[in-house]
């Protein structure tokens, strides 16, 4: 597989080809992710939900995002690998979001950047495309914002609200921006963005006519009992691991592990001259 670039998935959405995208977080999923010919690898602030074990993503860092992304880079060399801006990274000027920026490209090794936010940080945006860092824009239900204020609820219900949401996208794309993720917005007010927008639109919880999909990781896999209500579980790696975890307590305790067949032994004379030595 060919490393994917921004002008390769400019082209699938010209042509009509989905874009799949998933979260990823360290080197053996990065692998699999790749294995499996997946577009995007988003290093998204989610770790600190399902990795890190925070009620929300607000106290990721970006020294948090370097060091999950230097893992996903070192996993994964085809797809292209975007690492998002935690809160409160890019928002108090354009110095410090390019600062920032430029920390997960050079230390983190990321191929382009993530931020939440309408036509208020197309400025930002701007400032980070004209030095040459590639932005992926998000808007609809911003988890950073709604974590500290806002509700996790569907986004552009009715026509006003929606066509705030197209303005936003509008404007992004404007700035620069290569791609925008539209999370749980209705998935009419999606359609109108994916037909507006040159720049390709990728879903979640958005419904079917956006240009790509992406999921969180452990969403997709079943990790966990509960996930988003547009989420499909592909798997469910919960009752998997839990059970395997489970027989291998057993066969610890009936000692059936580890069992001949994982056992190494010395040389018969070998293992002669040590019961010798020990008398």
């Amino acid at each position: 597989m060919e490393k994917v670039t921004v002008s390769k998935l400019w082209k699938m959405k010209a042509a009509g080809e989905k874009i799949a995208m998933v979260t990823a977080y360290d080197y053996p999923t990065a692998m699999l992710v790749e294995r499996a010919g997946l577009e995007i690898i988003l290093v998204g602030d989610s770790v600190g939900m399902v990795v890190l074990g925070y009620d929300n993503p607000v106290p990721v860092t970006v020294e948090d995002i370097i060091h999950h992304t230097k893992a996903v880079v070192r996993g994964a060399k085809a797809p292209l690998v975007v690492a998002d801006m935690p809160f409160m990274s890019y928002h108090v000027s354009r110095e410090q979001a390019v600062t920032n920026a430029a920390r997960l490209i050079q230390e983190g090794g990321a191929d382009a950047v993530k931020l939440e936010g309408g036509k208020e940080v197309a400025p930002t945006v701007k400032a980070l495309v004209d030095v040459g860092i590639p932005v992926m824009a998000h808007i609809g239900l911003m988890p950073q914002r709604a974590s500290v204020g806002g509700s996790f609820k569907v986004q552009g219900r009715n026509a006003d609200t929606a066509a705030a949401i197209v303005e936003d996208a509008v404007a992004l794309g404007n700035a620069g921006a290569f791609s925008v993720v539209l999370e749980f917005v209705t998935a009419e007010a999606a359609e109108v963005i994916t037909k507006r927008v040159e720049m390709p639109t990728i879903g979640i919880g958005s419904g079917p006519m956006c240009d790509g999909q992406v999921l969180v990781l452990h969403d997709l896999l079943g990790v966990y009992d509960e996930a988003p209500p547009f989420a499909r579980p592909y798997a469910d790696l919960n009752g998997v691991i839990t059970n395997a975890l489970a027989e291998y307590r057993e066969d610890v305790r009936s000692a059936k592990y580890p069992g001949e067949k994982y056992t190494v032994h010395m040389e018969g004379a070998e293992a002669k001259k040590l019961k010798k030595k020990r008398g």
